[in-house]
């Protein structure tokens, strides 16, 4: 079982960056992929990225292809979210999750796989 905290998120002008970081406690956080989610208010939670256990395979949603990075570092049991050019839409309460996976190359977009969530982070874009 793991514990997820995410933090970095706070109030920037569009065209800004932000960071977030989601770290992990718990034991062999290097078996679990983590995949990143966001929800607006009045809207459905949705997929941001997804990172496989150990980092190789990294994945996005098309609206954040190019614009956002995901790695991972599981030496120090942390997952991070880099976010370039952030924009008014992306306004939104952050979720890392983590699920067991048995096998590296591979991650899921799917929220209803995730068993373990953070209790989110607050990301606000203003134009």
């Amino acid at each position: 079982q793991v514990q997820l905290v995410e933090s970095g998120g706070g109030s920037v002008q569009a065209g800004d960056s932000l960071k977030l970081s989601c770290t992990a406690s718990g034991p062999n956080f290097h078996n679990y992929g983590v995949g990143w989610f966001r929800q607006a208010p009045g809207k459905e939670r949705e997929f941001v990225a997804g990172v496989s256990r150990d980092g190789g395979s990294v994945g996005y949603a098309d609206s954040e292809e190019g614009r956002f990075i995901s790695s991972r570092d599981n030496a120090k049991n942390i997952v991070i979210l880099l976010m370039n050019d952030l924009k008014p839409e992306d306004t939104a309460v952050y979720f890392c999750a983590a699920e067991y996976l048995l096998n590296d190359n591979f991650y899921r977009m799917d929220d209803r796989f995730y068993h373990y969530w953070g209790q989110g982070t607050q990301v606000t874009v203003s134009s």
